[in-house]
């Protein structure tokens, strides 16, 4: 019998080894896997790659991770914001790698590794200092920049719900890269606030199927307060 429900976040994140490539999901804080983070943290892996969309926010989820020292390489599009003050004194100081990635790119190179596709021709970036060491090419008189897959060892989501053979829907904005990245990893982890039974889910709605996950975790929702209005995503 297929069940890919895990008991605790420990568990689910034991195999993950140092050196290792971590998708991590999340838009700013929205579809952040906290509890992930947290879980990896506690688990100690170290000189890890990190793909994130941006560089973690204060000092808790991602950015937490990046104080722990854990992280060799940074992967991401946004990397500085008004609260990233963790990466940015790492960076700084020459602590962590930065990989700069434009967003649409990102999301395309991690399709891609999901997708099987060896590599893709962008126009973005040609011409600027991302571009440079990349082969690039003149395609119906219009300059590309060739672009490889991102691929993953573990991918960390957050989800909605999601039923014992994996399959995961997500709520809203929180959705952002949890599909990609669960696609271009060999293994993908999800937390999900409820887990039904197999046929609730209706299989038009189901964003990512299990076969593209690994485990999932359940976990409380927990509205926290913030600027007055309190959110659960």
């Amino acid at each position: 019998m297929i069940n890919k429900i895990t008991d605790t976040i420990a568990e689910a994140l034991s195999g993950v080894q140092d050196g290792s490539t971590v998708l991590i999901g999340g838009f700013g804080t929205s579809g952040n896997p906290t509890e992930l983070i947290d879980g990896l943290i506690a688990q100690g892996a170290r000189e890890l790659t990190v793909v994130n969309n941006n560089a973690g926010n204060g000092d808790q989820g991602l950015a937490a991770l990046l104080k722990s020292g854990q992280v060799r390489k940074i992967i991401c599009s946004f990397p500085r914001q008004v609260d990233s003050w963790v990466f940015d004194d790492l960076y700084r100081s020459g602590k962590i790698e930065l990989e700069l990635v434009p967003q649409g790119n990102l999301a395309e190179r991690l399709r891609a590794a999901g997708a099987g596709i060896g590599g893709f021709f962008c126009p973005t970036a040609y011409g600027t200092e991302l571009a440079n060491g990349k082969e690039t090419r003149e395609i119906n008189g219009k300059h590309y920049v060739l672009e490889h897959p991102i691929h993953g060892d573990v991918a960390l989501v957050k989800a909605e719900k999601g039923d014992r053979w994996g399959n995961l829907t997500y709520r809203m904005s929180a959705r952002n890269f949890g599909p990609v990245m669960a696609t271009a990893a060999k293994h993908t982890i999800a937390t999900v606030h409820e887990i039904v039974e197999l046929g609730a889910l209706d299989p038009e709605a189901v964003v990512t199927p299990g076969i593209y996950v690994s485990q999932i975790v359940k976990i409380d929702r927990v509205a926290t307060q913030a600027g007055g209005f309190k959110k659960t995503a």
